[in-house]
């Protein structure tokens, strides 16, 4: 396939954005329906939350693998190159097969058009994954909630087992302006009978506690979680008694883990899964979270709330100590709190603006920074930030971060000058 096909088709696929988000379930079931309902032809895991839904979904996926499972899995988004989000074997799909599925699932929602129904670009981009499962003969999926969960559209499965991350304020206007509103509507994966793994308490605890009960659902929560040993690319923890190594780094990968472990151990396959926990943990790879980059003092992390940021601020400083901190985010974020968080592990911050419409702008995110410390310049992009920040680094490292799109400049980056990247 060429890049220019390629092009075509993403651009369709994104042109569908104009449609904004819709959240509720009847695009979703009338498309999955005129394709052939591909989703029901393997099983899934469900996870949702806020903070470490996508390191979760990692450590299952390989367990999966590790267990020899034939898995899937379908993430977003993506750091670079669309084909991230979907995934069999450990291998991106390819661009042949993504431009032929996609071409099916085009001429479908293009039909649909006529009788009312406007599918998003996510619908669309979930039936493709559906659909590729599907024709690689995938037994077991996991599969990352969009946005919240009730109403998403990945909530069209029935899968062997939810997972609830740790949840925090984002997507206020579409999901609810308090914890308790929040974790109600990522609560909506819930199936009645499935087991629910989640990290919660408080009042999210108590909303998901609830709903769980009126599904008649068993509900696990992971507690008696220890961090032992932490370096620049792995973590040892433990978790009821038992000691886990875990391939990525990070204080807060421990609960992401036992989360996945306790997932592990209620998905029902031909194979039990519980012998390959520890094997599918080690082996978990997962880009742009506390990813040290080869050969150069440079670390890309996607964190994007202010919970996450925290977490992330107490690692560094515990591994690097304070560090360079080039810093961008979307429009939608806790700009006070986040700044808060970055202003503590930084010597100097390098503020700059992620390549994506929703960015927000420099001037207001370096006016907040620069209440909290006062080494702020600026940099009119991520690239410009990030040889800015190497060339005058202060602190031992240079840390990107604020958002996915943050993580793609600085991937992007290292692709024009570092073949290997």
């Amino acid at each position: 396939m060429s890049d220019f096909d390629k092009e075509l088709v993403v651009n369709w696929l994104r042109n569908l954005t104009r449609l904004g988000i819709k959240l509720g379930l009847k695009n979703i079931t009338e498309l999955l329906a005129r394709i052939g309902n591909p989703q029901r032809s393997f099983k899934t895991i469900h996870v949702a939350g806020s903070d470490g839904k996508g390191s979760t979904c990692a450590y299952l996926y390989s367990i999966l693998r590790s267990a020899g499972i034939k898995a899937g899995l379908y993430s977003s988004p993506q750091i670079v190159d669309f084909n991230e989000r979907i995934s069999v074997d450990g291998k991106d799909i390819s661009d042949d097969e993504f431009l032929l599925l996609a071409y099916e699932v085009m001429v479908v929602v293009e039909s649909m058009k006529d009788e009312g129904y406007d599918c998003t670009f996510f619908e669309s981009t979930t039936a493709l994954a559906f659909l590729y499962f599907q024709r690689k003969g995938v037994e077991c999926a996991v599969i990352e909630v969009g946005m919240g969960g009730r109403f998403d559209a990945t909530n069209i499965i029935d899968p062997e087992v939810t997972v609830i991350t740790n949840i925090s304020k984002e997507h206020t206007q579409m999901l609810g302006n308090s914890i308790s509103e929040i974790a109600i509507e990522k609560a909506g994966i819930i199936k009645p009978g499935v087991p629910v793994i989640t990290c919660n308490s408080g009042p999210a605890l108590d909303e998901i506690s609830n709903i769980a009960r009126s599904m008649k659902s068993e509900l696990v929560v992971v507690d008696d979680v220890s961090l032992i040993d932490m370096c620049q690319t792995s973590s040892v923890m433990e978790y009821r008694g038992e000691r886990y190594e875990v391939g990525i780094p990070g204080s807060y990968q421990a609960t992401n883990a036992a989360m996945a472990i306790e997932a592990s151990s209620r998905v029902r396959l031909y194979k039990d899964l519980v012998p390959h926990i520890k094997d599918g943990l080690k082996n978990t790879l997962w880009p742009g979270r506390m990813q040290k980059i080869d050969g150069l003092p440079l670390i890309v992390d996607v964190t994007h709330t202010k919970n996450g940021m925290a977490a992330l601020s107490k690692d560094i400083l515990e591994i690097y100590g304070k560090v360079t901190v080039v810093f961008g985010i979307l429009s939608d974020k806790d700009i006070v709190g986040i700044s808060e968080c970055v202003a503590k592990m930084a010597e100097q911050v390098i503020v700059t603006e992620p390549d994506s419409d929703r960015a927000m702008k420099i001037s207001e995110v370096s006016r907040v920074m620069g209440l909290r410390m006062d080494d702020v310049i600026v940099s009119d992009s991520v690239e410009v930030a990030i040889e800015t920040a190497l060339e005058n680094m202060k602190g031992s490292a240079v840390l990107v971060t604020g958002s996915f799109r943050m993580a793609e400049g600085a991937m992007r980056w290292l692709k024009k000058r570092y073949v290997r990247y």
